[in-house]
């Protein structure tokens, strides 16, 4: 019987009761994080999630207004939530970025993708803008905050990266150029600093309900001549789920990678996608 209630309080520390029920104890209440392009999308998603386990936020965006939105709703989950307006892709809004948290214990890189285009478009400047902004910009991040990771002996690293790493899309070249060599920089990274309680993992978003999606929809929408909700049926249709993703649901996932719980996990690629990529890989 001793057994049993010894057992049973190791699961509630594990569990905790909520309104819709028991949820998970991620273990990094307390902790800091830097989550980029977090005003809204999957960004903001990723800084719910966290917040929502008791971490303290830094977020950044390039509009203000969406910006101290988001800062007022994360703050309703009672951490402390500091936001810088700055472009991240920028060597002044990475300063400024860590000079508002010179330590954080996670960092969830995150930055808008290339417009999609053919190979006969792009330039060499096209492809250093992507590279920059897409591979450099979290490459540049994570050589700043991994020092401060090793010396705490503890880290979570995250990048939002896409689906199209798994498989190329022809329109998006720009795209799956630089997220490809975040995607190998982080294989080789991830494993040098995983002795040190640091681990670095990449998320893959397939379509999820944001307002890119909506800005994708009305452009299938006007150049079908279908209505918008015929757009979205259509698109939903090739997602095995039969739906888009949400937003929460990529932040769940996001925070569950920064827990305690995924300290085993190193140098991945996550698909969350609804099994739109038919990968066993």
């Amino acid at each position: 019987m001793k057994n049993y209630f010894v057992y049973v309080s190791s699961l509630l520390k594990v569990f905790n009761e909520s309104e819709s029920g028991f949820i998970m104890e991620l273990g990094i209440k307390g902790k800091k994080a830097i989550v980029c392009a977090s005003s809204r999308g999957l960004g903001f998603g990723c800084a719910e999630a966290l917040a929502q386990a008791g971490v303290n936020l830094t977020i950044c965006a390039r509009n203000s207004d969406q910006l101290h939105l988001a800062e007022k709703k994360l703050t309703d989950y009672g951490v402390e939530v500091i936001s810088v307006c700055c472009d991240v892709t920028s060597g002044t809004g990475q300063s400024a970025l860590l000079q508002a948290c010179p330590d954080p214990d996670i960092l969830i890189n995150n930055a808008g993708g290339p417009p999609p285009g053919i190979w006969s478009e792009w330039e060499r400047e096209d492809f250093i803008s992507a590279l920059d902004a897409n591979m450099i910009t979290p490459i540049t991040l994570i050589g700043k905050v991994l020092p401060v990771m090793i010396t705490k002996k503890w880290g979570r690293i995250v990048n939002i990266t896409s689906q199209a790493v798994k498989a190329p899309v022809p329109a998006l070249g720009l795209s799956n150029s630089a997220r490809a060599g975040l995607t190998g920089y982080v294989a080789g990274t991830s494993r040098q600093v995983a002795k040190h309680g640091v681990t670095i993992n990449n998320l893959l978003p397939g379509m999820h309900d944001t307002q890119r999606l909506v800005d994708l929809d009305s452009a299938l929408s006007e150049e079908k001549g279908i209505s918008l909700e015929d757009a979205r049926t259509s698109r939903m249709s090739s997602i095995p789920a039969g739906r888009y993703g949400t937003i929460h649901e990529f932040g769940n996932a996001c925070a569950f990678i920064c827990s305690q719980h995924a300290a085993f996990m190193v140098g991945q690629n996550i698909l969350l996608d609804g099994g739109a990529v038919n990968s066993t890989i």
